[in-house]
């Protein structure tokens, strides 16, 4: 799990940067603008990356990311996020 949260929260402000990278890579139809690809391959899911499992495709991934599994943390009441650098990251939505 990396993000959970109400909708528009979510939408808004999201503090996963695997939730940045699906919000980015969505088309919209009162939007024109270039869809962002997700780097890399999908992880294998019967072995998957040790730590977390976004990091082989994450632009913001240090040495702890490919080393330990973040925990979820709360954000605000009703946000979790399980990333290493969520408080330091400044993410786009939707």
């Amino acid at each position: 799990m990396a993000e959970v949260a109400e909708t528009n929260s979510l939408f808004k402000k999201p503090n996963h940067p695997y939730t940045e990278a699906l919000l980015q890579a969505v088309p919209r139809i009162d939007q024109r603008k270039e869809l962002k690809v997700i780097s890399g391959n999908i992880p294998n899911l019967i072995e998957p990356p040790l730590g977390c499992r976004f990091h082989p495709r994450c632009p913001y991934a240090k040495n702890i990311c490919s080393e330990k599994v973040p925990t979820l943390d709360f954000t605000s009441d009703d946000h979790l996020v399980a990333c290493h650098f969520w408080r330091d990251l400044s993410l786009t939505g939707a």
